[in-house]
């Protein structure tokens, strides 16, 4: 019961944000957020372009676990069930390559200039 709560909170934060930064009402100090949605067992987009001190939200749309691995071994999230997010902050300036080490042919890379 804990966990459904907190997955439709995540969710509806992720939301939120999406929808204030789409209207451009978030304050500009704010930190930058960039969403990718992992939906039919993909990432959606497979190539995000970010500045470097940006965090990326994957959001889980499936059905199915998934997880977020970067292939250096920067971050790993735990198992995402339905509705669950994980975030990474990006501070370092390159190309990092992501993966679900639970469904490995689904890929993605982040560009962080």
């Amino acid at each position: 019961m804990i966990s459904r709560t907190i997955r439709g909170l995540v969710a509806a934060l992720g939301l939120a944000l999406s929808a204030g930064m789409a209207q451009g009402s978030v304050a500009a100090d704010a930190p930058e957020v960039s969403q990718v949605l992992i939906k039919d067992f993909m990432f959606s987009p497979m190539e995000v372009r970010i500045r470097a001190g940006t965090s990326v939200t994957w959001v889980n749309q499936d059905d199915e676990p998934h997880t977020v691995v970067g292939d250096a071994g920067l971050f790993r999230s735990g198992a995402l069930d339905t509705a669950m997010a994980f975030t990474f902050r990006f501070d370092k300036p390159g190309t990092y390559q992501v993966f679900c080490s639970i469904h490995p042919q689904m890929k993605a890379t982040i560009i962080v200039e």
